[in-house]
């Protein structure tokens, strides 16, 4: 018998009607302004999706594109007036960015209560601390599927392969949180013995970026497995875990399309909301 499928787009379709009424609890219309680079495929195909989501929940899309050759002064006297805009709520800027445009520099330049991808190192340093604020769309989508489908995370083996600053880092510390109280692994390309280590997890997430870097011998019995892996190929979209070995194995899987893609644009909308929500208790009624 196979793996539950854990269907992220059934439940970005259900956090998506949260947040349509939470918008409509707003009483105003907030705004996101995204921010495209360049001409790769991928990235416009990405933001055109973030901003169908956005209109189909009541947030305004204010897009804005730049060539790829743009420079660092021209992409910063944008953000520089996106961060002053009253009508901007949250500010998302699609990574990672061509030519020689620094992705972190250009995070940092983001005024962090706008910052809805949740990566402002100010951001990430109240997710350190334990404090509230806007938490990476990614992990915090991770989060909501294991939730959503009751997967106990409490007390739970959690092993984590990858540590990007997008999703490994701040994964492990959102599940290692207190109140949440997962024993966290990250492991990573220097790993020994990775599938040693593995197949100690309870819940295994994959992020990596590495089609089909874990196999059946990588998986624990039962084991939840959550692959945040998205590479594009000849016979479509694969992800960091070879599905169809390892459906036989775990006991429940996101599948690659399908899975945590649909959850990362969800908590995008998310955070739009929480920053809207939190501008309007500090500035009054627009």
């Amino acid at each position: 018998m196979g793996a539950a499928i854990l269907d992220g787009r059934m439940v970005a379709s259900a956090v998506k009607d949260e947040v349509a009424r939470n918008v409509a609890d707003l009483g105003f219309q907030p705004g996101l302004a995204t921010v495209l680079v360049g001409e790769d495929p991928a990235s416009h195909s990405y933001v055109r999706g973030k901003r169908r989501d956005a209109a189909e929940v009541g947030i305004r899309s204010l897009h804005h594109e730049l060539p790829g050759d743009v420079s660092t002064d021209a992409l910063n006297r944008l953000l520089d007036g996106l961060n002053e805009d009253d009508e901007v709520d949250g500010i998302l800027v699609q990574l990672p960015l061509p030519g020689d445009l620094d992705d972190e520099a250009t995070v940092e330049r983001i005024d962090p209560a706008k910052d809805v991808d949740g990566l402002h190192p100010f951001n990430l340093g109240r997710l350190v601390l334990g404090q509230e604020g806007s938490r990476p769309c990614t992990p915090s989508g991770i989060m909501r599927i294991l939730d959503h489908y009751d997967i106990p995370i409490a007390g739970a083996r959690v092993v984590v392969v990858g540590r990007s600053f997008l999703v490994g880092r701040p994964l492990a510390l959102m599940l290692s949180e207190k109140g949440v109280d997962a024993t966290v692994t990250v492991a990573h390309s220097r790993t020994r013995d990775l599938s040693e280590v593995t197949r100690e997890a309870d819940i295994l997430v994959a992020a990596t970026g590495s089609p089909g870097l874990i196999t059946a011998r990588h998986v624990k019995p039962g084991a939840t497995v959550i692959d945040v892996g998205i590479t594009r190929i000849e016979d479509g979209l694969v992800g960091d875990v070879d599905f169809a070995a390892v459906v036989e194995v775990a006991g429940a899987i996101t599948p690659v399309p399908g899975g945590v893609g649909p959850m990362t644009r969800a908590m995008l909308l998310v955070n739009t909301v929480e920053a809207a929500r939190a501008r309007l208790s500090e500035v009054g009624n627009r």
